[in-house]
């Protein structure tokens, strides 16, 4: 599957003020439009990056595209946002299945989270990230020249949609084409809604947040500044360990991939052993607690749960004690399958949920040897090891 990435920021973005478009306002030395495309650069499951610019910008586009090491197009934008993402669609390569709709204005976007839209609209066919109001919502209305509360609204199902919106590249032009047909719309998903699409919800991050005002900027700036200045540590490693006993009837997943067997691991979620491991060492790392702890084999959340959305939880909850993955060695301890010609594509898995590059994720197999359960076919072991960088 091949994915491409449309970067809307085809707007003056006046409101944010400073004179000069929103998307070359600087946060801690780095444009909105930089900081934006990052993480859509770094993620190894994103091949192709168009980006919609305004058109004296795209005549003469910023020096920072200069350092993006994806295959990359710049474009000219159009009046409204939808006519800039037409346009950024125009250019996206036939080779590209599936396509990822992000604003400019949004410079903080994580590679977890679009790996979350990647593989829901995959499935789905369209997917948009949301965070869940936590507020009481009151719809208003007009009265007198007042605003009344004309309805409270159940927050349980009010969502507040982000960017990046991920679709099958077949629903996206189906949603353009009704949008270049005079249908007006916020957003490329209330496009494919109105094509007859259902529109699948992935769990937003709350740190996604957009920048319109100068209070958005200052808040982002004061972000970055804490940032810079939180004092440099040292690197800190994690290790972890898991082993789960193989039963009938169950698939098994390693690393987030499927590995054909006639045997899977048992267990509460669907018992990935590496992601499992994984987890242990990266909360580790940060003195965070361990799988136990934050997903409980209790907790009817989990119950059938994909062990690399865990993993993403994980990755999260060390990202809020100022931590990111620096790199992850695997061993993975098996007499059968063999696990080598899946090693590939469990290093992308979990780079991806790791928001790191693949080639610095390292996924070993062993064989027990005929020694004890692991030997006998009737238990996997992982061994794990984790760094974390401020």
């Amino acid at each position: 599957m091949r994915v491409a990435a449309i970067i809307a920021a085809g707007g003056r973005g006046l409101r944010a003020g400073g004179g000069v478009p929103k998307q070359l306002r600087s946060i801690g030395g780095r444009t909105l439009l930089e900081l934006a495309l990052a993480p859509f650069d770094r993620s190894a499951r994103v091949g192709e990056i168009v980006v919609v610019l305004p058109p004296a910008l795209a005549a003469d586009p910023p020096v920072g595209l200069q350092a993006v090491e994806t295959p990359l197009r710049v474009v000219v934008g159009g009046r409204r946002r939808q006519d800039s993402v037409a346009a950024g669609l125009d250019a996206v390569g036939d080779a590209a299945s599936l396509v990822l709709v992000h604003d400019a204005a949004r410079p903080f976007c994580s590679r977890a989270l679009i790996g979350r839209v990647i593989d829901a609209a995959a499935e789905a066919g369209a997917a948009v990230p949301a965070v869940q109001a936590t507020d009481t919502v009151k719809q208003s209305a007009d009265a007198g020249g007042h605003a009344v509360v004309a309805a409270t609204l159940p927050r349980e199902r009010i969502h507040l949609a982000q960017t990046p919106q991920g679709f099958r590249a077949d629903v996206l032009r189906a949603a353009v084409a009704l949008g270049r047909g005079g249908v007006d719309a916020t957003d490329e998903a209330l496009l494919a809604e109105r094509a007859g699409y259902t529109v699948r919800l992935v769990e937003g991050d709350p740190e996604n947040v957009k920048i319109t005002t100068p209070a958005d900027l200052d808040r982002a700036a004061g972000r970055a500044a804490r940032s810079a200045a939180a004092p440099a540590a040292a690197v800190r490693l994690g290790i972890g360990y898991d082993l789960h006993r193989t039963v009938a009837g169950r698939p098994l997943i390693l690393g987030g991939v499927h590995v054909p067997h006639d045997r899977g691991l048992d267990g509460h979620s669907d018992a990935d052993a590496v992601c499992h491991a994984l987890i242990d060492a990266i909360l580790g790392g940060a003195a965070a607690g361990d799988v136990g702890q934050h997903f409980s084999n209790r907790d009817p959340r989990w119950k059938g749960a994909s062990s690399i959305d865990l993993l993403e939880r994980a990755v999260a909850i060390v990202r809020e004690r100022g931590y990111a993955v620096g790199n992850a060695d695997i061993v993975v301890i098996a007499e059968r399958p063999p696990i080598g010609p899946h090693a590939a594509a469990m290093r992308e898995r979990l780079a991806a949920a790791l928001e790191v590059a693949v080639d610095a994720v390292s996924v070993k197999a062993k064989t027990g040897e005929g020694v004890d359960a692991v030997g006998r076919g009737e238990a996997i072991a992982v061994h794990a090891a984790a760094t974390l960088v401020r």
